[in-house]
């Protein structure tokens, strides 16, 4: 416990501010929980419960539909665009105006969580994801109380030290396995807008979603504000996958970066990948390359990024701009094979 907590503990009983007064209490008992003083958290919370007030959850271990989830604290490369908009988020969580409740939406791997993480990170908050799997019940009618249970879970957070997350919030207001369950997603639907509306302002919720286009205007009116993060450039996307190798080859041992060739064939395709799945791309690559060749990773990326045998043979890597060193690193083929069978016009 700090002097501020004791101050503050005054300040709020001379003042008879009993909600500022048991959120206090609630962040010692919080506190000594997470030193492993469980005794002393228990008594302090059993205290405020004697004296029939609103007593937030000072910790997670009896949550049923959420999840705190552990995140990673390393910056995130986003757009310009994008990144302007989570910090105007931030700003104005900090800062107390009233918004809570947004909405990220993109195509997967756009970086739509990762960003609810940084807005996390930025504000030094605990981030709770739902449990859609224990929320959604096959039986009628259980999944709109799960609902209602899962936000009397959230009302009873501790608002100014969390984020709740829905991630992919279309798997709990739109997707059903038949037309027969309609009725029963309307219901669900309207259950979980009703709910939210209930909620305080002070609690944080972030939800995301890939199929923005299918929410009604009556769900996406909820929301404070919503981001879209379809709004990548290709300029966007070579510059985070270029950092995103960077990083990942100063981990690598028996790797060595080749950033010409990496940019050339990035620039080869029609469409590049979002960062998701080209930071998996590029992790796998480099894991499974082999260790005798520095460069072997770029053939693997190569591979991966044109999912065609063809692409590999001399003649179509010629026609598409390699050099001969290029296609000996991309075919795995001696450089003097390369001129030899280019010259006598082979393509294999």
């Amino acid at each position: 416990m700090k002097k501020q907590n004791i101050i503050n503990l005054v300040k709020y009983h001379v003042e008879q501010n009993n909600t500022a007064f048991v959120s206090e209490v609630s962040e010692i008992a919080r506190e000594f929980d997470s030193n492993g003083d469980y005794e002393v958290a228990q008594y302090l919370m059993d205290l405020i419960s004697n004296a029939n007030v609103y007593i937030p959850q000072a910790n997670y271990r009896n949550l049923q539909f959420l999840e705190k989830i552990e995140y990673s604290s390393n910056p995130l490369m986003l757009p310009n665009i994008i990144e302007e908009d989570v910090i105007g988020i931030v700003r104005a969580i900090r800062n107390k105006t009233g918004m809570s409740k947004f909405l990220f939406y993109g195509m997967p791997g756009t970086g739509k969580t990762e960003s609810a993480f940084q807005i996390a990170r930025l504000l030094e908050r605990d981030i709770l994801s739902v449990h859609m799997e224990q929320l959604i019940d096959s039986r009628l009618g259980e999944t709109s109380k799960n609902v209602i249970r899962l936000f009397d879970e959230i009302n009873h957070l501790m608002y100014d030290r969390v984020i709740v997350i829905f991630d992919e919030l279309d798997a709990l207001v739109l997707n059903r396995s038949s037309e027969n369950d309609l009725r029963e997603m309307s219901r669900v639907t309207s259950t979980f807008l009703k709910e939210l509306d209930t909620l305080s302002d002070q609690i944080v919720v972030i939800a995301t979603t890939n199929l923005f286009e299918r929410f009604d205007k009556a769900l996406t009116r909820r929301f404070d504000a919503m981001v879209s993060f379809d709004r990548y450039s290709r300029e966007d996307l070579i510059e985070i996958a270029d950092a995103m190798l960077t990083s990942n080859i100063k981990k690598a041992v028996n790797s060595s970066q080749d950033m010409r060739l990496f940019n050339k064939i990035l620039n080869k395709l029609n469409a590049i990948p979002y960062p998701g799945d080209m930071k998996q791309m590029i992790k796998t690559s480099i894991a499974f390359s082999d260790e005798t060749n520095k460069y072997d990773y770029l053939r693997k990326i190569y591979l991966a990024l044109n999912d065609n045998p063809k692409t590999v043979s001399i003649q179509t890597l010629s026609e598409q701009g390699f050099t001969t060193r290029e296609i000996e690193i991309l075919a795995r083929v001696p450089k003097s094979s390369v001129s030899r069978k280019l010259k006598g016009g082979v393509s294999g």
